[in-house]
């Protein structure tokens, strides 16, 4: 960063409230700010003058293009550059750059995953500007954050359903709050997503076909270190990763990214970045920026960036916490109990509104975090099961214990930690621990979903939390706002949730086989294990109806998504199965048999030399790898052939179910028979980096 201290490189490529306040006229920058705050409409004239602002200051900074910046369905971005240039009459240019330009933009939306929304050959789309969130410099170009729309107006991405989400519960919390004496002009939802993520050594992953074309390794045999010595997490981070670190947050702070807090993570090679909390649209921004950002910087420095939720099997995967709370234009958080959270009950209404909503769409929010890579991770003793639970911990637990049963809470005293060193000070204990297999855990004032995978879109599981939320607060506030006696109503109904929805909360071990028991078969909870479980519950009835009521998507746009997420797990396995057989085919199997080649003639020599030598090392391993690889080729058929099956199944549903009960067992079993042979080949034979290489070069 050189002598550019953090607070002037903090935000200096953004086009934010301090440049908007000191280059926009005050008329205009009161409008603009009432459509931020207030969901205004906006106006031409204030779009033509803003643009004019935005053009001037980018080309200051060294910008030569703008783009409408968006997140279509693929789940990564998306852009399309255009110059300022415009020609001048004396044969020059000059740098032009209009409000229609800045409102408005026309991708072609044939080309991006529409699951039927759109048809090869109609390919008009829209992008329009989202004021709400800022643009921003990157690559010499000014980013536009859009929207993405069909010519017909249905959403074809993921920010578009997200503002409909942040509307919805704005709305009915308002409704709530108004009824404890309280307006405010708006309540929005902020987030704090953690990222977690792997770095392994560039040149390694160029020799790892199968990190290059899926992001994971398909094969690969334990280390004999791994993770057992808990030694990685929270220790010193390495030179390199350090050198890595402060590039990454140099980068990030200049787009007014508040990256906070970096350290290593549990596995060998793993890492997490967590930013402060910021407005829940603005996050989902700047989460993506954070993932691009992070993959660019480690290539500066000789290193991939993963964010596949399991790129090695055996160590701990990858995910993405989504710490998700309410706040009022006045900054109350909504979620904050206070010192006396029993006495709190609006904190206790919104609380409830939280639990009930968990309850009635446990399959909203567990589809909204389905993809091919989390599978591997859910539920497998390193991330929360795939049943969805709340844990509250013991002092609100209590507390709503209380109010079911009509009993006065007995409120815990303060305890202070003494350590026994009168040098060290003495703290405050907090009301409960923490609970490390919750899904979704409350910590304090917020809510903690812990279910993302490490490359997931935030804007999905937040259009889901924020849309049952929603629904929640909307029926509070029809049953309240009718009651002769409010305080009454209000004590009711918050007895009555807490009575009706107790099946949610869990406050113990998520990864014993006996929670699993419980939550399905004597709590009645949703198991939804792969994705191909639960992405179809997208169009249960309850759920498109709630959806439609908040107008957070129609009903062509919830069938469209259900179609490509399904769509996007078969293309992501069969991607998988055709690098497996690719790999066997052309790598592993030529390299067992180069090696079985060097073992035979070795024992031949030998036995030619003196009759008596045994060669037991080199028949037992000869044996032994020639018994693999007859069961390597016979399992790799057995994948052609699924992959050939595959192709006449004529419904993504069957597709995706086929790929589940029969390719992805099949690829396991081939997968157990390549790793075997790899503890018996010599590491010079093998064709790839070994998982001790991939997981420990960068140290």
């Amino acid at each position: 960063m050189g002598k550019v201290g953090v607070p002037e490189l903090f935000g200096s490529m953004v086009f934010d409230d301090r440049v908007m306040r000191a280059r926009l006229s005050a008329k205009v920058y009161d409008s603009l700010r009432r459509i931020i705050d207030e969901n205004g409409q906006l106006d031409e004239g204030v779009a033509e003058a803003v643009a004019k602002e935005m053009r001037d200051w980018a080309v200051e900074n060294g910008a030569t293009h703008f783009t409408h910046w968006f997140q279509p369905l693929t789940g990564v971005t998306a852009e399309k550059h255009d110059s300022f240039i415009s020609p001048s009459p004396d044969g020059g240019v000059i740098m032009e750059f209009s409000g229609k330009e800045l409102i408005k933009g026309e991708p072609d939306a044939s080309s991006f995953p529409s699951g039927g929304l759109r048809a090869t050959f109609e390919a008009r789309g829209y992008t329009a500007w989202d004021p709400t969130s800022y643009a921003f410099i990157k690559d010499h170009t000014l980013c536009i954050p859009t929207a993405f729309c069909s010519y017909s107006g249905e959403a074809l991405d993921k920010k578009t359903p997200l503002l409909r989400s942040m509307q919805a519960l704005d709305r009915q919390a308002k409704r709530i709050l108004k009824l404890f004496g309280k307006e405010v002009k708006y309540v929005r939802t902020s987030v704090g997503p953690e990222q977690e993520y792997f770095l392994i050594d560039a040149e390694m992953y160029q020799k790892r076909p199968d990190l290059v074309y899926t992001g994971r390794t398909l094969f690969g045999a334990m280390p004999p270190k791994g993770q057992e010595l808990d030694d990685h997490y929270f220790g010193v981070i390495k030179p390199r990763v350090n050198a890595f670190m402060e590039d990454l947050n140099s980068e990030l702070w200049k787009l007014g990214i508040l990256a906070k807090t970096e350290h290593n993570e549990v596995a060998p090679a793993q890492h997490e970045l967590a930013p402060i909390y910021s407005t829940t649209n603005v996050a989902t921004d700047n989460n993506q920026l954070t993932m691009e950002i992070m993959q660019k910087v480690a290539r500066k420095h000789g290193l991939v960036c993963l964010l596949h939720e399991k790129p090695f099997a055996g160590v701990n995967g990858s995910g993405k916490h989504n710490n998700w709370s309410m706040a009022t234009d006045k900054g109350s958080n909504l979620l904050s109990p206070g010192d006396t959270p029993h006495e709190n009950a609006q904190f206790l209404l919104f609380l409830c509104a939280v639990i009930q909503a968990v309850d009635d769409y446990q399959d909203l929010l567990r589809l909204a975090v389905a993809t091919a890579g989390n599978d591997h991770r859910l539920g497998a003793n390193e991330a929360p099961p795939a049943i969805i639970s709340v844990f509250l911990g013991d002092e609100l637990s209590a507390i709503l214990e209380a109010i079911k049963n009509d009993t006065p809470y007995q409120g815990r005293e303060k305890e202070f930690i003494k350590l026994g060193v009168d040098s060290l000070p003495k703290f405050s204990r907090d009301t409960t621990d923490r609970n490390r297999t919750s899904p979704f855990a409350f910590t304090g004032n917020k809510f903690e979903f812990r279910s993302l995978g490490s490359s997931n879109s935030i804007a999905c599981c937040n259009i889901m939390l924020n849309a049952a939320v929603a629904e929640s607060l909307k029926q509070y506030a029809d049953r309240l706002e009718g009651a002769a006696d409010f305080e009454s109503a209000l004590h009711e109904l918050i007895k009555e949730t807490i009575t009706k929805h107790q099946r949610i909360l869990f406050n113990g071990n998520g990864y014993g086989d006996e929670w699993i028991e419980e939550a399905t078969k004597v709590r009645g909870l949703s198991n939804l294990k792969t994705t191909p479980d639960a992405m179809p519950h997208l169009l249960d009835e309850k759920n498109k109806k709630m959806l439609m009521a908040h107008k957070v998507f129609t009903e062509s746009e919830l069938e469209s998504r259900c179609e490509i997420m399904l769509e996007n797990y078969c293309k992501t396995v069969t991607i998988e199965a055709h690098t497996m057989v690719d790999m066997v085919r052309k790598d592993y199997l030529p390299a067992i048999e180069d090696y079985l080649y060097k073992l035979a003639k070795t024992t031949s020599l030998m036995k030619s030399v003196s009759g008596n030598v045994k060669c037991n090392y080199e028949i037992s391993t000869m044996e032994r790898l020639s018994e693999l690889t007859d069961y390597i080729l016979e399992r790799v058929k057995d994948l052609e052939k699924s992959l050939a099956d595959l192709k006449d199944i004529d419904s993504v549903v069957r597709s995706s179910e086929f790929i589940r009960d029969d390719m992805i067992p099949k690829m396991e079993h081939l997968r157990k028979h390549v790793d075997e042979a790899e503890m018996l080949a010599s590491e010079e034979c093998w064709p790839v980096p070994s998982y001790g290489k991939l997981l420990f070069s960068v140290y």
